[in-house]
């Protein structure tokens, strides 16, 4: 008897893979852009470049990136470009982009998030990858070893120190064993700082908790797996139910040594909305909780939904407490991250029901604990909703939230801007795009200049 596997989920829909580059200028806008609006909004998310057999993994496929260039009220152009390495390129016909790294060094075409940060812009990844260095019209330069001060894993979730303008990231390798090495960027651009945390085991830190004293890494149940490794699986980690998960407080400036950990329960988290300190000295960190993470399913993050909910921890005492925020399915919570590391009143996430089920977006009022709904119309799904602040805004609140928006009902997308003050009236602006935008990660608004 032949057994067939069923074909992935991540490979149909609006997860399936677009093959063209695609170079546009004078967008279509209903309604207006804000005038001010003068940057680039980014994407990125897996394209797989060439054909995968059934037991495709959606955090495997192929980088692809995404732009669209705003300025004086207009949508100037988009542009998406596969990421390159040595592979893409081939299958493209291209020479290989130069590197600084040894041949040895892993390289992945960058599939996850894409920043801006010393006047460069990055398309980046976890798990031992290097960030691949893109000119502004998204065009592969190549892998970068920022300017000799990086050994070559970098983190798919760097986060920017609002105060100090220094970029900081905790990045793993299988190669490293059990570390998970905390870095500093400074406004150069250049490593200047880094500390090596043990884990338990080769733990998956996809992302980390930073507030204005304490780095807080994530040492939780999904782990290498050798035996996945050996077998040729595409993404080797999965669930390991007899593995202590525990959160870890270094003092931004601290050691190793230095690590206070704390016991939680087993659950997985992706991404933190926001981690902040106290008066009296507590760290509170909010993010989105799974319950477990690749366990029976090992194609993508369906083991249930995911929830907005916070822990506190107490340095003085050694005790932790876990509380849901809200319970409605949800991922890819965002901020104003002109307060990242500070206490917030205002988070935004979209609805995340696993594969296939995207959908509306969310405003949450951490203070008083109501939550606002942002719907995109029948078959109209979201993805993950940039904050970005209007200059000169006093309220938290006072700027746009920025996403591409999928519709089902023509198969197209567009990049939707809406009032975050008031998501009752819809979009201030509609940007028609020429190319689908697969669901995919991360995504960031880089202003002019930066």
């Amino acid at each position: 008897m032949t057994i067939t596997e069923p074909a992935s989920p991540y490979l149909s829909g609006n997860f399936g893979p677009v093959s063209a580059e695609v170079t546009a200028f004078d967008l279509a806008v209903t309604g207006e852009i804000p005038q001010e609006l003068d940057g680039r909004y980014l994407r990125n998310g897996p394209n797989p470049i060439a054909e995968v057999g059934p037991n495709y993994h959606w955090f495997t496929g192929t980088g692809m990136v995404h732009g669209i260039r705003l300025r004086g009220g207009a949508a100037e152009w988009y542009r998406n470009r596969f990421v390159r390495t040595d592979l893409e390129a081939a299958l493209l016909g291209e020479p290989a982009p130069p590197s600084p790294f040894d041949p040895s060094v892993p390289k992945f075409a960058a599939n996850t998030n894409i920043i801006g940060h010393a006047g460069r812009t990055y398309a980046i990844v976890e798990g031992g990858f290097p960030p691949i260095e893109l000119t502004d019209e998204l065009e592969t330069i190549g892998p970068s070893n920022l300017s000799g001060t990086l050994v070559h894993p970098f983190s798919a979730h760097p986060h920017l120190d609002p105060t100090t303008g220094e970029l900081h990231v905790a990045a793993y390798y299988w190669g490293w064993g059990n570390v998970v090495r905390y870095m500093v960027v400074d406004v150069d651009g250049k490593v200047r700082h880094q500390v090596d945390v043990e884990c338990q085991g080769g733990t998956m830190a996809h992302d980390f908790g930073l507030s204005a004293n304490h780095v807080l890494i994530m040492d939780q149940a999904c782990v290498f797996n050798l035996e996945l490794a050996m077998s040729g699986a595409g993404f080797p980690y999965a669930w390991d139910g007899e593995y202590q998960s525990r959160f870890g407080l270094l003092p931004r400036e601290g050691s190793a040594a230095d690590v206070q950990w704390f016991d939680v329960e087993p659950g997985y988290v992706f991404h933190p909305l926001n981690t902040f300190d106290r008066p009296d000295g507590t760290v509170v960190m909010d993010a989105v909780r799974h319950p477990r993470m690749f366990d029976r399913d090992r194609s993508g993050p369906n083991e249930g939904g995911p929830v907005l909910t916070r822990w506190m921890f107490d340095p003085k005492t050694g005790r932790s407490s876990e509380d849901v925020i809200n319970d409605r399915a949800t991922e890819f919570p965002r901020m104003n991250e002109t307060l990242l590391g500070h206490e917030n009143r205002y988070g935004y996430a979209v609805h995340f029901g696993g594969a296939g089920e995207h959908g509306d977006t969310f405003k949450y009022d951490l203070r008083d604990g109501s939550m606002q709904t942002l719907s995109h119309g029948p078959g109209r799904e979201s993805l993950e909703a940039v904050f970005v602040p209007r200059d000169g805004g006093v309220d938290e609140d006072d700027g746009w939230l920025m996403q591409v928006v999928y519709d089902r009902n023509r198969d197209g997308s567009d990049l939707v801007i809406t009032n975050a003050q008031d998501l009752a009236s819809g979009p201030v602006a509609t940007v028609t795009l020429p190319q689908r935008v697969p669901f995919g990660f991360h995504g960031n608004w880089v202003p002019a200049g930066q």
